[in-house]
C-alpha cells in the first residue's frame, strides 16, 4: 500500500508496523479457515455451511477462502486430515503399551474416539457425513475409509490377546465391528440431538457389555 505524500513520515512506521501484525503469518489464514468452518458445524441445526457464512464469519470475501483452498470440499479435507491425524497418532501410543491387554486398550481406543469427538462437536459432524451431505462424494468415502481402519486396529488388539492366551480368536473380527458401530451410533445421537445427548453417557458398562 502506498502511503499519501502529505502523511507526515513520522506515522508511517507505526502504521507500517500495525498492517504487518495484522497481515497473517504463512499458513495462519488457512488455520483460521478451518477453525471457523470447524465453529460454525458445531452450531446446532445441521444447516449447510457455505463458502459465504464461512467468509462472513472471516470477515473475508470468498475469493480470499478460494486463495488457500482450491473449492469448499478441499477445506473439509483439511478438517478429515485433522481428525485422523489426532486419532491415529493417540491409537499409536494406545497400541504401544505393552502392559495393557488387547480388550483394554480396544476400549481405550473407543473411549478415546468418543471423547475426541465430544470436545469437537463440528468434528463429530464430519465424522458421522452429517456435514458432507450434498457434499463431493469422496469426502464421506474418506470418512468410511477412516472408519475401516480403525476397525483394523481394533481387531489387530483383540486378535493379539487371543493369541497371546493361546486361544484362537474367530471373534475378534465380530467384536471389533461391533465396537465401531456402537461408536458410530453414538456420535450419531450426539450430533443429532444438537449435541445434547453426550456420547460418553454410561459409556463403560456399556462397553463392558460388549468386551
Amino acid at each position: 500500500m502506498t502511503l499519501p505524500h502529505a502523511m507526515p513520515d513520522s506515522t508511517s512506521p507505526t502504521q507500517a508496523e500495525t498492517l504487518a501484525r495484522k497481515r497473517p503469518k504463512p499458513g495462519e489464514r488457512r488455520a483460521q479457515i478451518l477453525q471457523t468452518l470447524a465453529a460454525l458445524l458445531e452450531q446446532p441445526g445441521g444447516e449447510r455451511i457455505t463458502t459465504a457464512a464461512l467468509a462472513a464469519s472471516l470477515q473475508v470475501s470468498e475469493a480470499a477462502l478460494y486463495r488457500h483452498f482450491a473449492s469448499k470440499a478441499q477445506m473439509f479435507e483439511g478438517l478429515i486430515d485433522f481428525i485422523e491425524q489426532s486419532v491415529f497418532a493417540l491409537i499409536n501410543q494406545i497400541q504401544t503399551q505393552a502392559l495393557e491387554s488387547g480388550p483394554r486398550q480396544a476400549v481405550q481406543i473407543i473411549t478415546m474416539l468418543i471423547r475426541f469427538a465430544e470436545k469437537n462437536p463440528g468434528m463429530a459432524r464430519v465424522m458421522v457425513g452429517d456435514a458432507l451431505l450434498l457434499e463431493h462424494e469422496r469426502l464421506q468415502q474418506r470418512m468410511n475409509l477412516f472408519f475401516d481402519k480403525l476397525e483394523a486396529a481394533l481387531k489387530q488388539c483383540l486378535r493379539e490377546d487371543a493369541g497371546a492366551q493361546g486361544s484362537a480368536p474367530p471373534d475378534a473380527q465380530v467384536r471389533a465391528a461391533v465396537l465401531v458401530a456402537f461408536a458410530r451410533g453414538r456420535l450419531q445421537r450426539y450430533a443429532r440431538s444438537g449435541f445434547k445427548r453426550l456420547p460418553t453417557e454410561q459409556l463403560e458398562a456399556c462397553l463392558a457389555l460388549v468386551l
